[in-house]
């Protein structure tokens, strides 16, 4: 009889590294970035398959005498520049101090970008040691077997693979792969094919890296996310348009930077980013600006693929994916009819991309993919924790309801608390989708200031997200789009905007969620019970964390923000604890 084989695919980039397993029938059993398990943000230059961690990972997921596949995000054959200068040493700390070396044409200057190689180079080195020795210890029958594939296909097998659509033209935008920035594939009938692949520094990534910085924030702590909120409080600087417009232009299916306007920008930039630090409102004209023209390039690129004639159907992944702000004026700005964007399209993603490629390889293709991926694909939390929680938390009160705990937790929202809410399996990608979330009620204009206050500890400019039953959506939203990763953002009507202002943005957008019964019962019921009660069939959801620290991940986890902040109850499954 045939061993059942399990294909394990590793995110092995330095920042965002992630674990995901699919079994033989192409079925994905776990997806979850390793910062969840480790609490540290972006977990950079961690390792994904963590020797503490990944033995319980194999034990809940993988049963009985197996085979393994081990599938690695990039390629082990590093490109020519990069071998070069790690020969010449440049990618050690020393080599990051010498000078004399000519400029890369990068908005980045050259230590950053070779900062980012040596990272990435070791990640690569030590790639699946961990794993490898684990499965020899608890598994020592086992075959195992390492592939390993291009970066930008493993981008894009996890959004075809992942998107429930026959065909799609495939976009992979992020600040670089191994040859570029760039990918573009056609997916029909279970296959990828790519059609086309830039090359060169020229990167809309490396691009939104520096805004991130002449705006004041740290895009190696993921602060991206500033830069778009920041930027509905900006207006367009012709100035600013005009230096950063010239310095980037789409050739075809490529970006360029003109060397030239490209060193201008950056002098004129910096003159002015030193301005922005003493001055919020020119922080705020340098993001909604370079935010224009991130959307004016980005629509050049998907106009341009469509013109290819190769799908009315859009799959968009890579870093620049998260941009919600523009993947909302996707449909209006191109002529696609249809957005699909995966629930984890930056780098930890490409972990399901390189284990559903290994899958696929060993199978024929499949015609009709199937139904869309439910994003509940990590962690459960711990019985035996929670059962100690319930018998030994002190100076709460502890409930429990088995059958009424949506119902309760809706009569605590439409009351005013605050609540920490935990369910079931936790979400692969950076959003919470309801199962490790920040609820509120979304009609209370305070409601924002309140949470930034007492809970988030974060920027006043930072909106809250709308989780909408599906269906409702449309009386809710302009131009409706169904979003249900929270991945796209869309501007409230105006009437309906007034009855929920805990979560529209100043700009009259907001990033909503579209909660499916199917995928989420406990969240939607929770969401229906507080419609009843208020005619609302929304709720304020934001994730499980504090300013700076991934998304709780632990019993304790939950239990350390819940009593370290002004959250008045945690819901953990059944168990629902609320403070005097």
């Amino acid at each position: 009889m045939a061993r059942p084989v399990y294909y394990l695919g590793l995110s092995v980039t330095y920042h965002d590294p992630a674990l995901a397993l699919i079994d033989e029938h192409g079925e994905v059993l776990f997806a979850e970035a390793s910062e969840r398990s480790l609490q540290s943000k972006r977990a950079l230059n961690a390792e994904p398959d963590q020797l503490y961690y990944l033995p319980a990972v194999l034990q809940a997921h993988c049963h009985g005498d197996a085979d393994f596949v081990v599938a690695l995000n990039w390629r082990r054959r590093r490109p020519l520049y990069e071998t070069v200068v790690a020969g010449l040493g440049v990618l050690q700390a020393d080599g990051l101090l010498k000078t004399g070396i000519k400029r890369l044409r990068s908005p980045l200057p050259n230590y950053k970008l070779h900062h980012m190689m040596a990272c990435q180079r070791n990640s690569i080195a030590k790639a699946a040691l961990n794993l490898v020795r684990i499965l020899r210890e608890h598994y020592p029958a086992a075959s195992v077997r390492l592939v390993d594939y291009d970066h930008h296909t493993t981008h894009a097998a996890s959004a075809c693979y992942a998107s429930g659509l026959n065909d799609a033209a495939c976009a992979v935008v992020d600040s670089y792969g191994e040859r570029g920035s760039l990918a573009f594939y056609s997916y029909r009938k279970g296959r990828l094919r790519r059609l086309h692949e830039a090359k060169g520094l020229g990167s809309l990534g490396l691009f939104y890296m520096k805004l991130t910085e002449w705006c004041g924030f740290d895009w190696l702590k993921g602060e991206e996310w500033k830069v778009m909120g920041l930027a509905a409080y900006g207006t367009l600087d012709a100035k600013i348009y005009d230096l950063l417009s010239a310095s980037l232009r789409v050739e075809g299916l490529g970006i360029k930077h003109d060397r030239r306007r490209l060193t201008e920008a950056l002098a004129g930039m910096e003159k002015l980013r030193r301005g922005a630090q003493e001055a919020p409102e020119l922080a705020a004209r340098l993001a909604y600006t370079g935010q224009q023209v991130f959307a004016e390039r980005m629509s050049e690129l998907l106009n341009n693929l469509h013109a290819l004639g190769v799908s009315e159907n859009l799959a968009l992944a890579g870093g620049c994916a998260l941009n919600s702000s523009f993947n909302g004026q996707i449909l209006g700005r191109t002529p696609y009819r249809r957005l699909y964007v995966p629930p984890a399209p930056a780098d930890d993603g490409t972990a399901l991309g390189a284990a559903y490629l290994a899958s696929r390889a060993a199978t024929s293709p499949r015609e009709t993919v199937g139904t869309m991926l439910s994003p509940y694909l990590g962690a459960s939390m711990s019985p035996d924790a929670v059962e100690r929680l319930e018998k030994f938390a002190v100076g709460v009160e502890v409930r429990r309801w088995p059958a009424t705990i949506a119902e309760e937790t809706a009569k605590a929202l439409v009351s005013g608390k605050l609540v920490g809410w935990v369910q079931g399996r936790a979400e692969f990608g950076p959003r919470a989708l309801g199962n490790r979330s920040i609820l509120a009620d979304p009609r209370d204009p305070l409601m924002k200031d309140r949470i930034n206050q007492r809970v988030k500890f974060r920027e006043e400019y930072r909106p809250f997200a709308p989780a909408v039953l599906e269906g409702y959506g449309p009386e809710y939203f302009l131009d409706h789009q169904d979003s249900p990763y929270m991945e796209r953002t869309l501007p409230f009507r105006a009437d309906a905007a007034k009855r929920v202002p805990a979560v529209v943005h100043v700009d009259g957008t907001g990033r909503l969620q579209t909660v499916n019964k199917e995928w989420n019962p406990r969240f939607w019921t929770l969401i229906e019970q507080f419609r009843r009660l208020t005619g609302i069939p929304l709720l304020l959801n934001t994730s499980f964390n504090v300013m700076g620290k991934p998304i709780i991940h632990s019993v304790e986890d939950a239990v350390a923000v819940f009593m370290t902040t002004g959250l008045d109850v945690l819901v953990i499954e059944d168990l629902m604890l609320v403070k005097p």
